[in-house]
């Protein structure tokens, strides 16, 4: 007898993919965090319904073809351990949706709960007081193109560059412009952090880079596997790249501006490199320290690089 024998309501599928996920045991971080909420994700997005509340569609009764389908995808998921969003080829950040496949990481960061917040009228992202101020941003290591996509939503009269080394990563990221309409207000561009662009400030940087240690590195989840590893890989400390970007920033970022850069859990040490840097961290509802605010005048913009050489280890 299949499973699609006995099991009739999204109620049903969703407790079968719980069941099923927590056999399996299962890396969740990509967009969700328990197997609860991916099994609601992926038994709701697969269906085409709105993916922020279940409790409207419990009992409600699946075609066989849609009960074939979504016992498929578990399944997929169990056996396969790919992240639900690229099973599905689409996923949200605070139900703004983004296409989602493997020439990028599946969009998340803690930087786009801060942003969306701020465009469903939540404490969202107060740091700049005026988002009318906001004429130029830059999002480096866009991946796909989602944070770059946000601070177009939510500073209206800003053009925003998007950089990435990966042109796979760009490619998917042309894909998620296209989709919102933002063609005249994002431009993407390869490149190496700032080496594309010379002469060029910005009132606002956004930065998610790659962050993971070597020893997190080797112990990645399969999930976490699927996704590029250029997107992860930080260096021994994973700060590799953040300290790069530290260094070059000044010359790109107006007095008025700043920078919200992701790090994950190298706070102490960033502090310890940085003691002259009033590093402004940003706790979301899931995560503590991993964030923090610069603005252009801490950082030293405009001023002689050197200003925020950190102290030898």
């Amino acid at each position: 007898m299949a499973v699609t024998d006995d099991l009739v309501t999204v109620r049903d599928y969703v407790r079968h993919a719980v069941s099923r996920f927590n056999a399996a045991d299962l890396a969740f971080g990509h967009g969700t965090t328990t197997a609860l909420d991916e099994a609601a994700f992926m038994v709701l997005e697969a269906l085409r319904l709105p993916v922020d509340d279940l409790s409207p569609w419990l009992d409600a009764r699946l075609t066989r073809e849609e009960r074939e389908q979504i016992a498929a995808l578990i399944e997929a998921r169990c056996t396969t351990r790919k992240p639900a969003a690229y099973l599905l080829g689409r996923t949200y950040i605070r139900g703004v949706p983004f296409k989602s496949d493997e020439r990028a990481i599946v969009p998340r960061s803690f930087i786009g709960e801060l942003l969306a917040g701020e465009l469903f009228g939540g404490e969202g992202f107060a740091l700049v007081e005026d988002v009318d101020s906001v004429g130029r941003a830059l999002d480096l290591c866009t991946g796909s193109g989602c944070l770059a996509i946000l601070a177009a939503m939510i500073f209206p009269h800003a053009q925003v560059d998007a950089v990435d080394i990966s042109p796979k990563a760009l490619s998917l990221a042309r894909e998620n412009v296209a989709e919102h309409a933002m063609e005249d207000r994002v431009s993407l561009i390869e490149g190496d952090l700032f080496a594309p662009l010379q002469g060029r400030l910005y009132d606002l940087i956004i930065t998610n880079p790659p962050y993971v240690d070597a020893e997190a590195m080797a112990a990645l989840p399969q999930e976490y596997r699927f996704e590029p590893t250029l997107a992860f890989d930080g260096g021994p400390d994973g700060l590799d790249i953040v300290r790069r970007i530290l260094t070059e920033a000044p010359a790109h970022l107006t007095a008025r501006g700043g920078i919200i850069c992701e790090i994950g859990t190298g706070k102490e040490i960033l502090e310890a490199e940085y003691p002259h840097l009033p590093f402004l961290w940003l706790d979301t509802e899931d995560s503590e320290g991993e964030v923090f605010w610069l603005s252009g005048r801490d950082l030293g913009a405009g001023k002689d690089p050197r200003v925020i050489s950190r102290m030898p280890r």
